[in-house]
């Protein structure tokens, strides 16, 4: 999930009283269509870039795509995007998402999509080839070991991860955050952000050799090797 910084007093929802729902239930209503901002990651709120996500994908995405290999699965799917670019590049994928929308927008745009937390039990289990972790899903959970450490399960032997992560300068952070809109706000989620700086000590702390880092654009991304398993 990554954002980006928005103007002050974006988020100022002019003192109405919001109702407080579940992340599942805000960020649904920020894939239709309604403008949400994440709080609690950064010094100002922060903009779902939900236009982005529902998009097709554009070549940075498919650049991107070109680095996993064989059945690929794409953690936090969101509205698609992703999913169905592996697909149209050839590759058996499925996306999985907590998020009942996202999983109806992904298998709008004919790509395979299940409701499941990448910490249950995922389909598949220990035979994928490519976990995707793309737009900052490295912060699903607010740690980022503790999910690549998770992820580590889902592959077969050899196996590897491709991980979008922010650029350099960029300081990790794990912290608790907020979705809120015009008419609603999240319960508080665990999130974390991590760049290019800070990857190789995370990779090594999860098990997984030094990462091989690829600009795509003015985004990075990282292939996860299998280490000491």
């Amino acid at each position: 999930m990554a954002a980006h910084p928005v103007r002050p007093g974006l988020a100022d929802h002019g003192g109405g009283a919001m109702s407080d729902q579940s992340f599942s239930e805000v960020f649904a209503s920020a894939l239709h269509g309604s403008p949400t901002v994440v709080v609690g990651l950064a010094e100002q709120p922060l903009a779902l870039p939900t236009d982005l996500w529902t998009r097709p994908a554009d070549v940075v995405d498919r650049a991107m795509v070109g680095l996993c290999v064989g059945p690929t699965i794409d953690i936090g799917c969101g509205p698609g995007r992703m999913t169905e670019a592996l697909g149209t590049a050839g590759h058996i994928a499925l996306g999985i998402d907590v998020v009942d929308a996202a999983v109806a927008l992904t298998r709008r745009r004919g790509g395979s999509a299940v409701r499941r937390d990448v910490f249950d039990r995922v389909p598949g289990e220990g035979r994928w080839h490519t976990a995707l972790l793309a737009d900052g899903n490295i912060g699903i959970g607010g740690d980022p070991v503790a999910l690549l450490r998770r992820v580590r399960r889902l592959l077969a032997p050899g196996g590897r991860v491709v991980v979008e992560v922010a650029p350099p300068g960029t300081g990790a952070v794990r912290a608790w955050a907020v979705l809120e809109s015009a008419e609603s706000r999240s319960r508080p989620f665990r999130w974390a952000t991590l760049g290019v700086d800070d990857l190789a000590a995370t990779a090594a702390a999860a098990g997984f050799s030094s990462p091989a880092v690829h600009r795509l654009g003015d985004r990075f991304a990282a292939v996860l090797g299998e280490g000491s398993w």
